[in-house]
């Protein structure tokens, strides 16, 4: 009988254990207003990126990418930033096609400055006229500050450096 009353135990505790790492895992991350943010360091540049969540959004997380280099990964309702050395930047996120004018946002920073990007997505049907099922597709714009801002700090941070 003992060694049933272990197997129970056992059991028991790794119930409890996955109950514990469910619930680690549903919280949910600060927004962006309350998490201390570093000043741009100096000599490099920021660019915040933000992704607003609604009915009609795509739920997927494609990877964001700063002139072809990954960068992070566009999360619904998410907000992050990259520091960056100064320069030109075409902040494009993976998307099923990118063949559309103006798909994504371009910004030239100087020093100390800032850009707000946010990613927009969509859902169609048919891209192109193939048979299947629904594709997503992705679209950057840059963003006036004072609006990004609000924005940015409503919503969950994921992070910054």
């Amino acid at each position: 009988m003992p060694e049933r009353g272990a197997t129970i135990a056992h059991r028991l505790r790794g119930v409890a254990i996955a109950c514990l790492l469910v619930a680690t895992n549903c919280s949910q991350l600060p927004p962006t207003s309350s998490v201390v943010i570093p000043p741009v360091s100096a000599g490099a540049a920021r660019i915040w990126i933000y992704r607003n969540d609604g009915p009609n959004e795509v739920q997927a997380t494609p990877y964001l990418r700063l002139n072809d280099r990954v960068a992070g990964v566009s999360e619904p309702d998410g907000a992050f930033y990259r520091d960056v050395a100064p320069g030109h930047y075409v902040i494009t996120v993976d998307s099923y096609t990118e063949s559309y004018v103006n798909q994504f946002a371009s910004v030239d920073l100087a020093a100390g400055q800032e850009a707000y990007v946010q990613v927009l997505s969509m859902r169609r049907d048919k891209v192109g006229g193939e048979p299947g099922g629904n594709r997503d597709i992705f679209y950057t714009r840059q963003i006036p500050a004072d609006i990004a801002r609000d924005a940015i700090a409503r919503s969950p941070f994921y992070g910054g450096g």
